[in-house]
């Protein structure tokens, strides 16, 4: 009886956590996404239909896949500009191993697989080295980084398209599964493990105490140049996987490929509520303010919206964001 009764405190106590987070946190972004959702079907009923919203996952999906080691390095209160260019170096060094091949080459399309996410990795990895242990400005050591990660693409190809890959490598980019497109199925998975990782693991805790206050978390024993390195190998990781299925939706590798993702993806994970201050945040809040954009992105285009004005929209839609960030930071002062 005394455990039916526990196990009936911790339920309501676990739901009621739940409706606050929906009154304080995502659920306003919820109802943001929703509204919006209705409002795009009535101006243009094409808009609420399965291959519409089919077609906004599958645009969405490399920058979401990007945002989920972003929100990693956010909530430590970093920041990672090289994304782009490294989903674009992933994407052109795997096209460099598997050149040539035929498309039932598996051999290579498993090898252009592992040395994306390699590549993606050990970039990632310097980041956070140059960050935690280094002590240089994330801003500085990423924008640095988003150079030296174009212009070696750039190298590597000579400034050319590469084509033609295995399907072991496409089947990420360009395949269905169960009826859905790969690209989206691939987004999903990467959001659920980032989740999981954030919310249930000793390191999404430490992530989250390192973001709050470092040197607190460093008195309370966490390894915080440790926790710092982590999110930055796994953003790089993430922007490789988005690469790969850059790559395998396109079945190329271009040098200008996901030119400005970076902001795309810093867009989808603030407007999503993660603080830029570091210390809040969270995945599922990512994959909301990630399709937000896609939704807005679609609907103006359906609605014959000039592409400038989309861009301005999008633009507000940001600084918005960031001002209701930096209001909720003042008043917890």
């Amino acid at each position: 009886m005394t455990s039916t009764a526990a196990n009936q405190a911790d339920s309501q106590a676990r739901s009621r956590r739940i409706i606050r987070q929906l009154r304080t946190g995502l659920g306003p972004l919820l109802a943001a996404l929703i509204l919006i959702c209705i409002g795009l079907s009535i101006a243009s009923p094409e808009f609420l239909t399965t291959s519409t919203l089919t077609n906004i996952m599958v645009q969405v999906s490399v920058v979401g896949i990007a945002a989920v080691g972003g929100t990693f390095v956010i909530i430590t209160s970093g920041i990672d500009l090289s994304v782009g260019s490294l989903v674009a170096l992933s994407g052109m060094v795997a096209a460099t191993v598997m050149a040539g091949s035929s498309p039932d080459n598996v051999a290579l399309g498993i090898a252009g697989l592992g040395v994306a996410l390699v590549v993606g990795a050990l970039v990632g990895a310097l980041n956070g080295l140059s960050v935690a242990w280094l002590r240089l400005v994330p801003f500085i050591v990423t924008l640095a980084m988003m150079a030296m990660a174009r212009g070696l693409t750039l190298a590597i190809s000579d400034g050319r398209t590469k084509f033609d890959f295995p399907n072991a490598f496409t089947a990420f980019g360009a395949k269905t599964l169960v009826g859905l497109p790969a690209p989206m199925i691939v987004m999903l998975v990467v959001f659920v493990i980032g989740h999981v990782l954030l919310r249930k693991t000793t390191f999404g805790h430490q992530v989250f105490a390192v973001g709050g206050n470092k040197e607190a978390a460093r008195l309370a024993g966490i390894p915080v140049n440790r926790v710092i390195f982590l999110t930055y190998t796994l953003a790089g990781a993430t922007a490789a996987v988005a690469g790969i299925v850059l790559a395998g939706r396109l079945n190329s590798a271009l040098p200008s490929a996901a030119n400005g993702l970076e902001l795309q993806v810093i867009a989808g994970i603030v407007i999503g509520g993660t603080s830029l201050a570091g210390g809040r945040g969270s995945i599922v809040g990512t994959f909301i303010g990630v399709v937000l954009i896609g939704v807005i992105n679609v609907g103006l285009s359906l609605l014959g919206v000039n592409p400038f004005w989309t861009q301005f929209i999008q633009g507000g839609v940001i600084f918005a964001a960031v001002l209701l960030d930096a209001v909720s930071q003042r008043r917890k002062l």
